[in-house]
Protein backbone atom coordinates (compact mmCIF):
# COMPACT_ATOMS: atom_id res chain seq x y z
CA UNK A 1 0.00 0.00 0.00
CA UNK A 2 1.65 3.25 -1.17
CA UNK A 3 1.42 6.53 0.96
CA UNK A 4 0.87 10.18 -0.15
CA UNK A 5 0.60 13.74 1.49
CA UNK A 6 -1.67 16.21 0.18
CA UNK A 7 -3.11 20.06 1.42
CA UNK A 8 -6.88 19.23 1.35
CA UNK A 9 -8.56 15.98 0.37
CA UNK A 10 -11.96 16.18 -0.83
CA UNK A 11 -13.83 12.97 -0.68
CA UNK A 12 -16.78 13.46 -3.49
CA UNK A 13 -17.11 14.93 -6.29
CA UNK A 14 -20.65 16.42 -6.69
CA UNK A 15 -21.37 19.97 -6.82
CA UNK A 16 -20.60 21.06 -3.08
CA UNK A 17 -17.16 19.55 -3.35
CA UNK A 18 -16.10 20.60 -6.89
CA UNK A 19 -16.81 24.11 -5.72
CA UNK A 20 -14.71 23.49 -3.01
CA UNK A 21 -11.70 22.22 -4.95
CA UNK A 22 -11.71 24.64 -7.24
CA UNK A 23 -11.41 27.54 -4.75
CA UNK A 24 -8.95 26.15 -3.04
CA UNK A 25 -6.93 24.71 -5.52
CA UNK A 26 -6.64 28.87 -6.51
CA UNK A 27 -4.68 29.49 -3.73
CA UNK A 28 -1.91 27.18 -4.56
CA UNK A 29 -3.17 24.41 -2.15
CA UNK A 30 -2.48 21.13 -3.64
CA UNK A 31 -6.05 19.91 -3.57
CA UNK A 32 -7.34 16.26 -4.60
CA UNK A 33 -10.74 14.94 -5.04
CA UNK A 34 -11.66 11.80 -4.59
CA UNK A 35 -14.66 10.09 -6.64
CA UNK A 36 -15.83 6.39 -6.47
CA UNK A 37 -18.44 6.68 -9.78
CA UNK A 38 -16.41 6.87 -13.40
CA UNK A 39 -17.04 10.67 -13.66
CA UNK A 40 -17.42 13.58 -11.41
CA UNK A 41 -20.27 16.06 -11.17
CA UNK A 42 -22.46 13.67 -8.80
CA UNK A 43 -26.20 13.86 -8.95
CA UNK A 44 -26.72 16.47 -11.93
CA UNK A 45 -25.17 14.27 -14.04
CA UNK A 46 -28.31 12.29 -14.67
CA UNK A 47 -30.55 15.35 -14.51
CA UNK A 48 -31.19 15.84 -17.77
CA UNK A 49 -33.75 18.57 -16.70
CA UNK A 50 -32.70 22.28 -16.89
CA UNK A 51 -32.79 25.01 -13.79
CA UNK A 52 -28.95 24.34 -12.55
CA UNK A 53 -26.38 26.94 -12.55
CA UNK A 54 -27.74 30.87 -11.76
CA UNK A 55 -30.63 32.20 -13.47
CA UNK A 56 -31.41 33.28 -16.38
CA UNK A 57 -28.72 31.39 -18.16
CA UNK A 58 -29.61 28.28 -16.42
CA UNK A 59 -27.79 24.43 -17.92
CA UNK A 60 -29.08 21.03 -17.60
CA UNK A 61 -27.93 19.04 -15.03
CA UNK A 62 -25.06 17.08 -17.05
CA UNK A 63 -23.76 20.41 -18.16
CA UNK A 64 -23.60 21.67 -15.16
CA UNK A 65 -21.56 18.69 -13.71
CA UNK A 66 -19.33 19.32 -16.61
CA UNK A 67 -18.94 22.73 -16.55
CA UNK A 68 -18.10 22.47 -12.30
CA UNK A 69 -15.63 19.26 -13.26
CA UNK A 70 -13.91 21.75 -15.66
CA UNK A 71 -13.70 24.27 -13.79
CA UNK A 72 -11.86 22.48 -10.68
CA UNK A 73 -9.81 20.67 -13.06
CA UNK A 74 -8.43 24.08 -14.54
CA UNK A 75 -7.78 25.55 -11.26
CA UNK A 76 -5.51 23.23 -10.74
CA UNK A 77 -7.39 20.44 -8.58
CA UNK A 78 -6.74 16.99 -9.20
CA UNK A 79 -10.10 15.01 -9.52
CA UNK A 80 -9.63 11.35 -9.72
CA UNK A 81 -12.95 8.80 -10.39
CA UNK A 82 -13.26 5.69 -9.61
CA UNK A 83 -12.12 5.28 -6.56
CA UNK A 84 -13.57 5.23 -2.98
CA UNK A 85 -12.63 6.12 0.67
CA UNK A 86 -12.50 3.07 2.59
CA UNK A 87 -11.63 4.02 6.14
CA UNK A 88 -9.44 6.12 8.30
CA UNK A 89 -5.93 5.61 9.29
CA UNK A 90 -5.52 8.84 11.17
CA UNK A 91 -6.89 11.74 12.35
CA UNK A 92 -6.83 13.31 8.80
CA UNK A 93 -5.59 10.31 6.56
CA UNK A 94 -7.76 8.25 4.73
CA UNK A 95 -7.20 4.59 3.14
CA UNK A 96 -8.52 4.51 -0.56
CA UNK A 97 -8.80 1.81 -3.59
CA UNK A 98 -9.04 2.66 -6.97
CA UNK A 99 -7.01 1.92 -10.42
CA UNK A 100 -3.81 2.81 -8.60
CA UNK A 101 -4.37 -0.02 -6.02
CA UNK A 102 -4.84 0.85 -2.14
CA UNK A 103 -3.34 4.23 -1.22
CA UNK A 104 -2.97 6.03 2.25
CA UNK A 105 -3.68 9.63 1.48
CA UNK A 106 -2.84 12.11 4.33
CA UNK A 107 -3.85 15.53 4.47
CA UNK A 108 -4.00 19.15 6.23
CA UNK A 109 -7.69 19.15 5.84
CA UNK A 110 -10.40 16.79 4.57
CA UNK A 111 -13.42 17.79 3.45
CA UNK A 112 -16.44 15.05 3.55
CA UNK A 113 -18.81 16.08 0.36
CA UNK A 114 -20.40 12.70 0.14
CA UNK A 115 -23.74 13.32 -0.50
CA UNK A 116 -27.21 11.24 -0.19
CA UNK A 117 -29.08 8.63 -1.54
CA UNK A 118 -32.98 7.20 -1.81
CA UNK A 119 -33.73 4.78 0.90
CA UNK A 120 -34.68 1.62 -1.10
CA UNK A 121 -37.56 -0.43 -0.70
CA UNK A 122 -35.51 -2.79 1.19
CA UNK A 123 -35.14 0.12 3.87
CA UNK A 124 -38.83 1.25 3.73
CA UNK A 125 -39.87 -2.59 4.17
CA UNK A 126 -42.37 -2.78 1.59
CA UNK A 127 -43.06 -6.53 1.67
CA UNK A 128 -43.82 -8.90 -1.45
CA UNK A 129 -41.76 -10.61 -3.85
CA UNK A 130 -38.48 -9.59 -5.47
CA UNK A 131 -39.48 -8.95 -9.10
CA UNK A 132 -37.44 -6.60 -11.76
CA UNK A 133 -38.63 -3.16 -12.33
CA UNK A 134 -38.27 -1.92 -8.50
CA UNK A 135 -35.58 1.04 -8.33
CA UNK A 136 -35.30 4.50 -7.11
CA UNK A 137 -34.98 8.29 -8.55
CA UNK A 138 -31.51 7.99 -8.96
CA UNK A 139 -31.10 4.46 -10.43
CA UNK A 140 -33.78 5.38 -13.08
CA UNK A 141 -32.28 8.41 -14.07
CA UNK A 142 -28.77 6.68 -14.47
CA UNK A 143 -30.57 3.90 -16.63
CA UNK A 144 -32.47 6.41 -18.92
CA UNK A 145 -30.28 9.16 -19.39
CA UNK A 146 -26.86 7.93 -18.99
CA UNK A 147 -27.36 3.98 -20.31
CA UNK A 148 -30.27 4.47 -22.54
CA UNK A 149 -31.65 1.38 -21.22
CA UNK A 150 -35.15 0.34 -21.82
CA UNK A 151 -37.66 0.62 -17.94
CA UNK A 152 -40.56 -0.53 -19.24
CA UNK A 153 -44.19 0.41 -20.18
CA UNK A 154 -46.03 1.09 -16.81
CA UNK A 155 -44.81 2.96 -13.64
CA UNK A 156 -46.00 3.90 -10.00
CA UNK A 157 -43.90 6.81 -8.58
CA UNK A 158 -44.07 6.68 -5.00
CA UNK A 159 -44.11 9.91 -3.53
CA UNK A 160 -45.00 13.33 -4.67
CA UNK A 161 -42.51 15.89 -4.10
CA UNK A 162 -39.53 17.75 -6.58
CA UNK A 163 -37.66 14.71 -7.13
CA UNK A 164 -40.70 12.87 -8.13
CA UNK A 165 -42.15 15.13 -10.62
CA UNK A 166 -38.42 14.68 -11.77
CA UNK A 167 -38.83 10.46 -12.19
CA UNK A 168 -42.34 11.14 -13.89
CA UNK A 169 -40.22 13.33 -16.39
CA UNK A 170 -38.20 10.47 -16.96
CA UNK A 171 -40.39 7.92 -17.30
CA UNK A 172 -42.12 9.41 -19.72
CA UNK A 173 -39.09 10.36 -21.68
CA UNK A 174 -38.14 6.77 -21.63
CA UNK A 175 -41.77 6.84 -23.81
CA UNK A 176 -43.25 4.72 -20.67
CA UNK A 177 -46.67 5.85 -18.99
CA UNK A 178 -46.81 6.98 -15.80
CA UNK A 179 -49.89 5.39 -14.04
CA UNK A 180 -49.56 7.05 -10.37
CA UNK A 181 -47.86 9.15 -8.04
CA UNK A 182 -48.55 7.67 -4.20
CA UNK A 183 -47.80 9.68 -1.12
CA UNK A 184 -48.48 8.92 2.13
CA UNK A 185 -49.78 12.99 2.64
CA UNK A 186 -52.48 14.02 2.65
CA UNK A 187 -51.92 16.26 0.16
CA UNK A 188 -49.40 16.35 -2.11
CA UNK A 189 -45.94 18.74 -0.31
CA UNK A 190 -45.64 20.77 -3.28
CA UNK A 191 -47.26 21.73 -6.47
CA UNK A 192 -45.37 22.60 -9.69
CA UNK A 193 -47.19 25.84 -10.90
CA UNK A 194 -50.35 25.30 -13.04
CA UNK A 195 -49.61 21.92 -13.17
CA UNK A 196 -51.05 20.12 -10.45
CA UNK A 197 -54.98 20.55 -10.13
CA UNK A 198 -57.16 18.94 -7.45
CA UNK A 199 -56.05 14.94 -7.47
CA UNK A 200 -53.84 15.15 -11.15
CA UNK A 201 -50.61 16.29 -11.94
CA UNK A 202 -50.05 16.55 -15.80
CA UNK A 203 -52.91 14.22 -16.06
CA UNK A 204 -51.60 11.82 -13.99
CA UNK A 205 -53.98 10.70 -10.52
CA UNK A 206 -52.03 12.03 -6.80
CA UNK A 207 -53.29 9.00 -4.83
CA UNK A 208 -52.93 11.35 -1.54
CA UNK A 209 -53.23 9.49 1.92
CA UNK A 210 -52.42 6.46 0.13
CA UNK A 211 -49.36 3.48 1.03
CA UNK A 212 -47.74 0.88 -1.30
CA UNK A 213 -48.39 -2.61 0.95
CA UNK A 214 -46.70 -4.84 -1.27
CA UNK A 215 -45.39 -5.10 -4.62
CA UNK A 216 -46.47 -7.98 -6.87
CA UNK A 217 -45.29 -10.14 -9.35
CA UNK A 218 -42.62 -12.95 -10.50
CA UNK A 219 -39.29 -12.11 -12.96
CA UNK A 220 -41.16 -9.03 -13.54
CA UNK A 221 -43.10 -6.71 -11.63
CA UNK A 222 -46.73 -7.00 -12.10
CA UNK A 223 -48.41 -4.58 -10.09
CA UNK A 224 -48.17 -3.19 -6.63
CA UNK A 225 -50.89 -2.70 -3.74
CA UNK A 226 -52.26 0.19 -2.21
CA UNK A 227 -54.20 1.00 0.64
CA UNK A 228 -55.98 4.35 1.14
CA UNK A 229 -56.52 6.22 4.15
CA UNK A 230 -60.06 4.85 4.55
CA UNK A 231 -58.53 1.21 4.54
CA UNK A 232 -59.96 0.64 1.04
CA UNK A 233 -57.31 -1.35 -1.35
CA UNK A 234 -56.58 -1.36 -4.74
CA UNK A 235 -53.94 -3.03 -6.93
CA UNK A 236 -52.22 -0.73 -9.86
CA UNK A 237 -51.29 -2.42 -12.97
CA UNK A 238 -47.74 -1.53 -13.80
CA UNK A 239 -44.27 -3.30 -14.34
CA UNK A 240 -42.00 -0.76 -13.27
CA UNK A 241 -42.04 1.30 -9.60
CA UNK A 242 -40.23 4.00 -8.42
CA UNK A 243 -39.62 5.18 -4.85
CA UNK A 244 -38.86 8.25 -5.00
CA UNK A 245 -37.60 10.95 -1.93
CA UNK A 246 -36.78 9.44 1.82
CA UNK A 247 -33.24 10.92 1.38
CA UNK A 248 -30.61 9.54 3.90
CA UNK A 249 -26.77 11.06 4.13
CA UNK A 250 -24.32 8.88 2.89
CA UNK A 251 -22.18 9.28 6.73
CA UNK A 252 -20.64 5.70 6.66
CA UNK A 253 -16.94 7.68 6.50
CA UNK A 254 -18.35 10.04 9.54
CA UNK A 255 -19.33 7.12 11.36
CA UNK A 256 -16.15 5.38 10.71
CA UNK A 257 -14.31 8.31 12.14
CA UNK A 258 -16.36 8.58 14.75
CA UNK A 259 -17.78 12.31 13.68
CA UNK A 260 -20.37 13.44 16.07
CA UNK A 261 -23.93 13.25 14.26
CA UNK A 262 -26.42 14.98 14.59
CA UNK A 263 -29.65 13.19 15.55
CA UNK A 264 -32.28 15.65 13.03
CA UNK A 265 -29.95 14.91 9.83
CA UNK A 266 -28.23 12.51 10.43
CA UNK A 267 -25.33 13.78 9.07
CA UNK A 268 -21.97 15.18 10.51
CA UNK A 269 -22.87 17.91 13.04
CA UNK A 270 -21.59 21.36 11.60
CA UNK A 271 -20.70 24.86 13.36
CA UNK A 272 -21.27 27.66 10.59
CA UNK A 273 -18.21 27.27 9.24
CA UNK A 274 -19.14 23.79 8.36
CA UNK A 275 -16.47 22.32 10.97
CA UNK A 276 -17.13 18.83 12.23
CA UNK A 277 -16.38 17.38 15.55
CA UNK A 278 -12.84 15.95 14.49
CA UNK A 279 -10.41 18.91 13.74
CA UNK A 280 -9.35 20.17 10.37
CA UNK A 281 -12.05 17.83 9.00
CA UNK A 282 -14.78 19.97 7.35
CA UNK A 283 -18.37 18.32 5.87
CA UNK A 284 -20.90 19.97 3.22
CA UNK A 285 -23.55 19.47 0.91
CA UNK A 286 -26.18 16.38 0.95
CA UNK A 287 -24.38 14.48 3.83
CA UNK A 288 -25.16 17.16 5.79
CA UNK A 289 -29.23 17.58 4.75
CA UNK A 290 -30.55 15.57 2.66
CA UNK A 291 -31.04 16.94 -0.18
CA UNK A 292 -30.76 20.41 -0.74
CA UNK A 293 -30.60 21.65 -4.35
CA UNK A 294 -26.96 21.32 -6.22
CA UNK A 295 -26.70 25.28 -5.99
CA UNK A 296 -27.23 25.52 -1.80
CA UNK A 297 -24.36 22.35 -2.25
CA UNK A 298 -21.79 24.85 -4.68
CA UNK A 299 -22.93 27.70 -2.23
CA UNK A 300 -21.79 25.29 0.98
CA UNK A 301 -18.76 24.05 -0.97
CA UNK A 302 -17.25 27.64 -1.55
CA UNK A 303 -18.06 28.87 2.18
CA UNK A 304 -16.14 25.89 3.18
CA UNK A 305 -13.33 26.83 1.43
CA UNK A 306 -12.41 30.09 3.32
CA UNK A 307 -12.69 28.24 7.00
CA UNK A 308 -10.42 25.57 5.15
CA UNK A 309 -7.83 27.94 4.12
CA UNK A 310 -7.89 29.59 7.34
CA UNK A 311 -7.49 26.05 8.70
CA UNK A 312 -4.37 25.42 6.49
CA UNK A 313 -3.16 29.10 7.36
CA UNK A 314 -3.44 29.17 10.90
CA UNK A 315 -0.42 30.44 12.73
CA UNK A 316 1.78 27.05 14.73
CA UNK A 317 0.48 28.31 18.56
CA UNK A 318 -3.25 27.51 18.45
CA UNK A 319 -3.58 23.24 19.19
CA UNK A 320 -6.61 21.18 17.46
CA UNK A 321 -8.61 21.38 20.12
CA UNK A 322 -8.88 25.05 20.18
CA UNK A 323 -11.13 24.94 17.28
CA UNK A 324 -14.68 24.72 18.74
CA UNK A 325 -17.37 23.37 17.06
CA UNK A 326 -20.33 25.89 19.18
CA UNK A 327 -23.15 24.34 21.01
CA UNK A 328 -25.62 22.67 20.02
CA UNK A 329 -28.72 24.05 17.77
CA UNK A 330 -31.75 22.32 18.19
CA UNK A 331 -35.33 22.55 16.28
CA UNK A 332 -38.24 21.30 18.03
CA UNK A 333 -41.26 19.69 16.53
CA UNK A 334 -42.86 20.27 14.30
CA UNK A 335 -39.95 21.22 12.70
CA UNK A 336 -37.35 18.37 11.51
CA UNK A 337 -34.18 19.71 11.23
CA UNK A 338 -31.40 22.51 11.01
CA UNK A 339 -28.46 22.70 9.49
CA UNK A 340 -25.34 23.90 10.79
CA UNK A 341 -26.59 22.48 14.00
CA UNK A 342 -24.23 23.66 16.31
CA UNK A 343 -23.35 27.53 16.44
CA UNK A 344 -20.92 29.96 17.21
CA UNK A 345 -20.63 33.93 17.91
CA UNK A 346 -18.87 34.51 14.55
CA UNK A 347 -21.20 32.18 12.16
CA UNK A 348 -22.56 34.01 9.33
CA UNK A 349 -24.05 31.21 7.20
CA UNK A 350 -28.23 30.94 6.87
CA UNK A 351 -29.42 27.95 8.22
CA UNK A 352 -31.84 25.80 6.76
CA UNK A 353 -34.94 24.17 7.77
CA UNK A 354 -37.14 21.47 6.76
CA UNK A 355 -41.13 21.18 8.56
CA UNK A 356 -42.83 17.57 9.35
CA UNK A 357 -45.72 19.55 8.90
CA UNK A 358 -46.92 22.28 6.28
CA UNK A 359 -46.87 25.89 8.31
CA UNK A 360 -48.78 28.98 7.26
CA UNK A 361 -46.70 32.60 7.76
CA UNK A 362 -44.65 30.92 10.28
CA UNK A 363 -42.50 32.60 13.24
CA UNK A 364 -39.88 31.13 14.17
CA UNK A 365 -37.96 31.86 18.13
CA UNK A 366 -34.51 31.49 18.51
CA UNK A 367 -33.63 31.54 22.24
CA UNK A 368 -30.61 30.10 24.58
CA UNK A 369 -31.11 29.29 28.22
CA UNK A 370 -34.69 30.91 27.77
CA UNK A 371 -33.35 34.10 26.52
CA UNK A 372 -34.56 35.88 23.20
CA UNK A 373 -32.35 35.53 20.62
CA UNK A 374 -34.14 36.35 17.34
CA UNK A 375 -37.67 36.22 15.97
CA UNK A 376 -38.40 36.15 12.35
CA UNK A 377 -41.23 36.38 10.74
CA UNK A 378 -42.42 34.73 7.30
CA UNK A 379 -45.71 36.71 6.84
CA UNK A 380 -45.86 35.29 3.08
CA UNK A 381 -44.15 32.26 3.58
CA UNK A 382 -46.52 28.64 3.24
CA UNK A 383 -43.52 26.29 4.53
CA UNK A 384 -44.04 22.69 3.41
CA UNK A 385 -42.41 19.24 3.47
CA UNK A 386 -39.54 18.70 1.15
CA UNK A 387 -38.92 22.20 0.93
CA UNK A 388 -36.09 24.51 2.97
CA UNK A 389 -37.03 26.84 4.95
CA UNK A 390 -33.75 29.69 5.16
CA UNK A 391 -33.59 31.50 8.82
CA UNK A 392 -31.14 34.10 8.61
CA UNK A 393 -27.78 34.04 11.02
CA UNK A 394 -27.76 38.05 11.94
CA UNK A 395 -28.40 36.46 15.73
CA UNK A 396 -25.42 34.66 16.28
CA UNK A 397 -23.53 36.94 18.10
CA UNK A 398 -25.77 37.03 20.80
CA UNK A 399 -24.70 33.50 21.62
CA UNK A 400 -23.29 32.58 25.14
CA UNK A 401 -20.63 30.06 23.71
CA UNK A 402 -20.37 28.51 27.59
CA UNK A 403 -24.54 28.42 27.81
CA UNK A 404 -26.79 25.35 26.75
CA UNK A 405 -28.52 24.26 23.87
CA UNK A 406 -29.89 27.04 21.28
CA UNK A 407 -33.67 26.07 20.32
CA UNK A 408 -35.37 27.13 16.91
CA UNK A 409 -39.33 26.91 17.80
CA UNK A 410 -42.46 27.56 15.97
CA UNK A 411 -44.56 30.01 17.74
CA UNK A 412 -46.71 30.29 15.43
CA UNK A 413 -49.86 27.63 14.97
CA UNK A 414 -49.77 25.22 12.38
Amino acid sequence: MTGRQVDVLVVGAGPAGLAAASLLATTGARVEVLEREQRPGGVPRHCAHGGFGTWPATLTGPAYAALLADGAARAGAEVRTGVTALDWAGPRTLTTVGPRGAETLAARAVVLATGARERPRAARLVPGTRPAGVCTTGELQQAVHLYGQHIGTRAVIVGAEDVSHAAADTVRAAGAEVVALVTELPRPPVAPARTLTARLWHGTPVLTGTTVTELLGHGRLSGVRVRHRDGRTATLACDTVVFTGDFVPDHELARRGALTLDPGTRGPAVDGALRTSRPGVFAVGSVLHAVESAATAAREGAHAATAVRAWLTRDAGPADGDWPAGVPLVAEPPLLRITPNRVTPADRLPYLLRTALPLTRPVLDVTQDGRPLHRERFPLTRAVPHRALTLTARWTHRVDPGGGPVHVTVSRPV
